[in-house]
């Protein structure tokens, strides 16, 4: 591999330059649109140790790829995760390091996140009371949760953005509430389409979906949206409140197929490049690593070759038995 690698484009033109990491498929919590109430997580020895992930973090970079995402499950659950971070903090070329949580282990480790190189968290954050959060998580502590996204804020990032999937008849009536909390902390805020991956119970998708049209009209009610051209590096499209720095964003799987400009893959915590989160496209990396150890440029090979099978979009249906049968923790974040 020369020292000018190229960069990761697939067959639509597309260049793919920035990673989802996920370090774990475990979590403090069972939120209802993630996975099962029980759930049966990976063996230890199909998990991508935390220096194969590091190795694969330095391939990424080295073909281009400047915004690299840690994810889970919960990724704070990780057992020794900071030294992921520490790795992947000076990377050369690298802009962006960023975390996605549910801010249940916060109070531990948000300076030590800080300091690591991390530049943006990430949160969930689905509802501000109490006994609902507890419905929706099926097992959290909103206290535990708020405590984090304080510990965020006084370790100094400079955007803190909460996530929150909004169900309808669970939280809907929630999204002003949830916008006035950000605001008053000088947060983001991002709402998100629940996505149709893996079968979780009694759960009707269906009948729960919100589109995110009808969350911009309830916030209109309220705040004064003003559309902008900002973005993250990720699929959300943001609007500014009239006279506040707060930006709200939202994903819309659904209603804004946002699969042109997909510059993303997703890599799961057993190894699997996942070419598109709607789609089952992937690549095997961990027998690539664990077969070449020290052959970085077999590992680089396989990630320009997998471009060619990246498909040019998601087929997402709420109305129709899921074909994805992975859970969110299981793919990613």
């Amino acid at each position: 591999m020369t020292d000018h690698a190229p960069a990761l484009i697939d067959r639509f033109g597309r260049q793919v330059t920035y990673v989802r990491l996920s370090v774990t498929d475990r979590c403090d919590l069972r939120c209802v649109y993630c996975m099962a109430e029980e759930m049966t997580f990976l063996p230890r020895a199909q998990v991508l140790t935390l220096e194969e992930i590091a190795r694969l973090g330095r391939c990424f970079t080295e073909l281009g790829v400047t915004k690299l995402r840690v994810t889970g499950g919960e990724p704070l659950v990780r057992r020794d995760v900071m030294t992921l971070f520490a790795a992947l903090g000076p990377l050369p070329g690298l802009k962006d390091l960023t975390l996605t949580t549910n801010a249940t282990q916060l109070p531990r480790f948000a300076r030590q996140l800080k300091a690591a190189g991390v530049t943006r968290v990430n949160i969930s954050l689905d509802s501000l009371r109490p006994e609902r959060f507890r419905a929706i998580t099926r097992k959290g502590d909103l206290a535990q949760v708020l405590a984090g996204i304080d510990a965020a804020r006084a370790a100094g990032f400079e955007r803190i953005k909460l996530n929150s999937v909004i169900l309808q008849h669970r939280n809907h009536d929630e999204v002003t509430d949830l916008v006035d909390f950000a605001l008053e902390r000088g947060l983001d805020i991002t709402f998100i389409e629940e996505m149709p991956l893996g079968r979780i119970g009694a759960h009707d998708r269906a009948e729960a979906f919100y589109p995110s049209e009808r969350i911009r009209a309830d916030l209109g009610q309220r705040f004064e949206l003003i559309p902008t051209t900002e973005h993250t590096g990720g699929p959300a499209r943001y609007w500014r409140l009239a006279g506040a720095a707060t930006r709200i964003g939202f994903i819309s799987p659904h209603s804004h197929n946002f699969c042109s400009s997909c510059n993303r893959v997703r890599v799961t915590a057993e190894g699997r490049l996942l070419l598109c989160l709607g789609q089952e496209h992937s690549v095997d990396l961990r027998r690539v690593l664990r077969a070449n150890p020290l052959d970085d440029a077999a590992v680089k090979r396989a990630l320009i070759k997998a471009m060619a099978i990246k498909p040019e979009g998601h087929d997402f249906d709420l109305a129709a038995k899921p074909v994805i049968f992975r859970h969110m923790n299981t793919t990613g974040g």
